[in-house]
């Protein structure tokens, strides 16, 4: 499924696929030399997907700033007092049982602003997918307690958009030191400039840095042969 072209930039598909995945690799690869150099060097992403929609997007809200236990706790129990988690469920849950879970109060909050946004039709969820990166990102941080990077990681990992780029994503910005030479990790807004050559695949430049990521560390921990 096409979205529309930002900026003049040719309309990329959907990240649903591992054809369309491997095709934006190929893209990046032909336009950027870097990138062509360290998928060389086996930073070759999967595809990786989470479910879409008020629940997939709870999901990472909930496990924000917390380890993967912790989080997949919390998720349990979320789930356990309510199975079909929607924005329509969320709302008219009670606080105490939220916060039974091991749900914060900003992390309630944020998940009641985002009910009311999707309820209101301010967030359409559903269609973020058909919108620029750009727009989308927009529309998400709009509802209090969704962050850039929140909304960045919902539209790439939910939504599989090709241009979702969190820029502000640590690991991201090792990566690209790592891969462009550089003394420090860029800031948010130059790696943002960075990635403007990387339109309308942004996405998959991030699932190739973030295997990069993985790559190097691995390189680098790896026991110094006699």
């Amino acid at each position: 499924m096409a979205r529309r072209a930002v900026d003049g930039a040719p309309p990329a598909r959907l990240l649903d696929s591992e054809d369309v995945l491997r095709e934006g690799v190929a893209a990046l690869a032909a336009c950027d030399p870097v990138m062509a150099r360290i998928v060389a060097e086996g930073a070759v992403p999967p595809l990786r997907k989470r479910p879409p929609g008020y629940e997939g997007l709870a999901a990472i809200i909930v496990a924000q700033q917390l380890s993967t236990a912790s989080a997949g706790a919390i998720w349990g129990r979320l789930k356990a007092s309510l199975p079909d988690l929607t924005a329509e469920t969320l709302a008219g849950a009670d606080d105490a049982a939220l916060r039974a879970a091991g749900l914060s109060g900003p992390k309630i909050r944020t998940l009641r602003a985002v009910a009311e946004a999707v309820a209101a039709g301010s967030l359409p969820l559903d269609a973020l997918h058909a919108l620029p990166a750009d727009e989308a990102h927009r529309l998400m941080v709009a509802v209090r307690g969704i962050g850039p990077w929140t909304a960045d990681v919902y539209l790439l990992f939910c939504l599989g958009h090709p241009d979702a780029f969190p820029a502000g994503d640590l690991a991201l910005q090792e990566a690209a030191r790592l891969a462009d030479g550089l003394d420090a990790r860029p800031s948010a807004a130059a790696l943002t400039e960075r990635a403007e050559g990387w339109r309308p695949w942004r996405g998959v430049a991030a699932k190739v840095l973030w295997a990069y990521y993985r790559v190097a560390k691995a390189r680098d921990a790896a026991p110094i042969q006699p």
